[in-house]
């Protein structure tokens, strides 16, 4: 599952990028710097395993991760290919999720590319490609099936009909996310289409460092445009994050941070909400080896959670042993937690829940 960080050039996409990956993508202060996608794994912060950790004190830590992709700045007329916009498409395409960001400062070292900052017009910028590359994608489809729905095929009628509600929307500039599947046929041929403008969207408004704290005009303005498109905004000073990452001891950043007006770094809440955006959440396996997060997708039944480890686990599964996170730290050990009966033996059907603490048995 990947996060891919959109926008127009010199928004400051791979600064962030940098920042939250530490793999120092090339950034320039000129458009299509950034040419092939960049992908960085990255840590997800979570003050949960420090706490297992502390009380379990395992020979090491591993953290649930996430994947996050660098994207060429897109500029009007990528849909019809304009400057790097199949590629940049293609690209985004392979992602799970989007993260918007949105240039929210003024600078008049740092060039824009339409001459002046307006995040509203950008968002727009890049909503209208998009939607243009998915209008293309629906009327090609819609060619092929509008001959099978003449013939009286029942399930190319419901495909048309489906696509024209798309098509309509998106010729009212609105994303193809805003047409809502009404049954489980529907929801099927919704994934099937892999639409861009399905995916879900999280905002970032890129701000000065006086800003950091409480934003800015700007970022008002984006707050108003989103406010029906149930997506999150986060503020974040990206080159300020910059600076952070580049300081050596925990204590130099948190002194930064407590100057800012800020309790902890914006990359880290832009990292949780991206891996919250995936629909992905965590388990923990704690042992004096090891202390884990592991990464599943919301809903994932015990077998699957298992299969995250090892597929033999999912293929063997014969249960699990579970507590939750509360109940361990509450009690401050596996063994205490189980003498206070918080021990619990699941089957196949548990849906894990977001910080389970868990053992698998299997049989292969």
């Amino acid at each position: 599952m990947k996060a891919g960080i959109v926008g127009l050039p010199n928004v400051g996409k791979s600064t962030l990028f940098n920042c939250l990956s530490n793999a120092k993508a090339q950034s320039a202060n000129f458009p299509f710097c950034t040419i092939e996608p960049n992908i960085g794994v990255v840590n997800v912060p979570d003050p949960r395993i420090n706490k297992l950790e502390e009380l379990v004190k395992p020979e090491r830590v591993q953290m649930a991760t996430v994947d996050i992709v660098d994207i060429a700045g897109l500029v009007k007329g990528a849909s019809k290919g304009e400057g790097l916009g199949n590629q940049f498409l293609a690209n985004i395409r392979e992602c799970n999720a989007i993260i918007h960001v949105l240039r929210c400062f003024d600078n008049d070292n740092i060039v824009h590319v339409d001459g002046n900052v307006n995040p509203i017009r950008d968002k727009e910028t890049i909503d209208i490609e998009l939607q243009l590359k998915d209008l293309e994608t629906v009327e090609k489809r819609l060619e092929k099936v509008n001959r099978a729905a003449k013939t009286g095929n029942k399930e190319a009628q419901v495909e048309k009909a489906f696509l024209d509600r798309i098509r309509e929307a998106l010729l009212q500039a609105k994303s193809a996310r805003t047409v809502l599947p009404q049954n489980a046929d529907e929801e099927v041929l919704m994934e099937d289409f892999q639409l861009i403008t399905t995916k879900p969207v999280l905002y970032v408004c890129n701000v000065d460092e006086e800003s950091a704290a409480t934003g800015n005009k700007y970022v008002d303005q984006v707050r108003e445009l989103v406010k029906d498109e149930n997506a999150e905004v986060i503020v974040l000073a990206v080159g300020t994050e910059a600076d952070i990452t580049e300081l050596e001891t925990y204590e130099e950043r948190q002194m930064f941070l407590e100057d800012l007006g800020l309790t902890e770094p914006g990359s880290a809440v832009l990292i949780r909400a991206a891996y919250k955006l995936l629909k992905q959440q965590t388990y923990f396996t704690a042992g004096v080896k090891e202390v884990r997060a592991w990464t599943i997708n919301i809903g994932d039944t015990a077998p699957k959670a298992a299969g995250v480890i090892h597929t033999d686990f999912e293929k063997g599964f014969i249960r699990a042993e579970v507590i939750s996170y509360e109940d361990y730290v509450l009690y401050g050990s596996e063994a205490k937690a189980k003498e206070a009966g918080k021990f619990k033996v699941e089957g196949k059907e548990y849906i894990v829940k977001d910080g389970d603490v868990m053992h698998f048995r299997f049989n292969v």
